[in-house]
């Protein structure tokens, strides 16, 4: 089955890691495409300098297509278009991401700076808060590690990032991915209510495979295994305790060897703390990382 993504270029060396990544994972993937997008934003932009903006964006494309075609990609595995950007970078992404009904977005974080990035905000920050219909990947620096971690929770949103990794991976036999569930030190998230589990696989699935006791690690499991991941390339990881959720996301990412971390997330008319989900405190903190956010 194809998978389609779409990945943000700007000429910068955020979205060039963009490409090394694709290239590392997705070169031998006949089923993968990729659509290339550049925004020359049209604010207070002169015809003439943006029609500048939009020959240097073309240009930027026309490097990035060259580059996949020579490492593998055919030519009818990408595409290229280039936006305006009339109403801003961000949600030309997102209109675009709609409109070619995508399996996913890619996009490099720009190196803005930790605090930079958390109290001003950045492109990718706006994506994150836009894009609830589509799986974002979040890529900061460089990633070569064709391992996964993908987190395990009790919730249908963590089950959807699981169909979504093992849909993506089915063509990639060099791939291998780390179930790994972490505990809250103080207070937990409650489990999702039953209904909403069935409501996406079924009340006979969910009696024979919904595993609370063992935090869905069995779930989360099926789901890979049904979707084309061999069992030789899943490796469940003993839960664990810790203060700081993503924190420890991160540190059993270091310690396996995994390049991306993949987790679901709430949806978005859930309430989130004051510091915001642990998706989101992830992101922020994310080096050399490349994070899926789905849900």
């Amino acid at each position: 089955m194809n998978r389609k993504i779409l990945v943000a270029i700007d000429g910068s060396v955020h979205s060039s890691s963009c490409l090394d990544y694709l290239i590392r994972l997705f070169r031998n993937d006949q089923e993968f495409h990729v659509d290339l997008l550049g925004v020359a934003s049209a604010y207070a932009s002169t015809p003439v300098q943006l029609e500048e903006r939009q020959k240097r964006f073309c240009g930027y494309l026309q490097d990035a297509s060259n580059r996949l075609l020579r490492n593998g990609f055919s030519e009818e595995r990408v595409s290229c278009s280039v936006s305006t950007g009339a109403f801003g970078v961000a949600a030309s992404i997102h209109q675009h991401l709609l409109r070619g009904k995508y399996d996913s977005l890619l996009i490099g974080r720009r190196g803005m700076g930790r605090i930079g990035e958390l109290l001003l905000g950045s492109v990718s920050a706006e994506l994150l808060n836009r894009c609830h219909e589509t799986p974002v990947w979040l890529l900061d620096g460089n990633v070569a590690s064709t391992r996964f971690l993908l987190a395990v929770h009790s919730s249908p949103n963590s089950l959807l990032a699981a169909d979504h990794l093992a849909f993506i991976l089915s063509s990639c036999p060099e791939a291998e991915v780390f179930l790994y569930h972490s505990f809250a030190l103080f207070g937990s998230t409650p489990v999702a209510p039953i209904e909403n589990f069935e409501r996406l696989w079924g009340t006979d699935w969910c009696a024979k495979h919904l595993d609370f006791d063992t935090c869905l690690y069995q779930a989360h499991t099926r789901i890979l295994l049904d979707n084309g991941i061999e069992e030789r390339q899943i490796t469940p990881v003993l839960p664990h305790r810790d203060f700081e959720v993503g924190h420890d996301l991160f540190r059993q990412a270091q310690r396996h060897g995994c390049g991306t971390i993949v987790t679901g997330r709430r949806s978005a008319n859930e309430a989130k703390g004051l510091l915001g989900g642990v998706s989101d405190r992830m992101v922020r903190q994310a080096e050399n990382l490349a994070i899926w956010i789905v849900g």
